[in-house]
């Protein structure tokens, strides 16, 4: 079973392992660790760089790459709002976020839901130019310093946001793999989202 667990809570339930039997095997950006009745692997949210094996439990390169801090550029975009950020740390030190009413989908049919369907797409489209728009000016400052990006809200609505601006051609370069599917862009959604950001992929496996 797999799960993200924060990195705080990583360190104390892993930490009292190290030294103990077992076997620690580094590879592919994650770390393996065979105890006596189960095997937890991890994978940090920014990659793992180390590679070796151990004939005991050796957590430090884990908890060290955990520990790390970085800049972070984040944007996360649904049809009716965006909000745009950069992490150092865990510490926002750059924002912007905004909302544009975005019809939802017509049931009905007829000239009537042509019209509707016109207009839903002429909002969609203000709400993608403004939220391009936005995140071109509050990240291009930033940008020889961020060092990965993390998307999320509509998987669809970004795609259309990178699409809209050659600027924005750079996000996709250091996309973390992670997509962060929060329900509506909003500040309090950004603000809470270092916690994400800095989880880890936890995978228990029973012997």
């Amino acid at each position: 079973m797999s799960r993200f667990v924060g990195r705080e809570n990583v360190r104390k339930r892993l930490a009292p392992l190290e030294g103990e039997q077992g076997r620690t095997s580094y590879a592919d950006g994650l770390v393996r660790i065979e105890l006596p009745g189960q095997t937890i692997v991890v994978r940090p949210p920014f990659g793992l760089p180390h590679e070796h094996e151990y004939d005991t439990v050796h957590l430090s390169p884990l908890l060290e790459a955990l520990a790390e801090d970085h800049v972070v550029a984040a944007v996360l975009v649904r049809l009716g709002g965006y909000a745009v950020g950069v992490f150092e740390g865990e510490r926002l030190a750059a924002s912007k976020v905004g909302s544009r009413f975005v019809k939802n989908r017509h049931k009905k049919g007829g000239s009537s839901s042509n019209r509707f369907r016109r207009r839903r797409e002429e909002q969609a489209r203000a709400l993608i130019e403004e939220a391009a728009e936005v995140a071109t000016r509050v990240l291009e400052p930033w940008r020889d310093r961020v060092e990965f990006v993390a998307l999320g809200g509509d998987r669809g609505a970004i795609r259309e946001v990178l699409a809209a601006s050659p600027q924005l051609g750079w996000l996709a370069e250091r996309e973390i793999p992670r997509f962060f599917a929060v329900p509506q862009p909003r500040r309090h959604e950004l603000e809470r989202l270092p916690y994400d950001l800095y989880s880890a992929e936890v995978t228990t496996e029973p012997k």
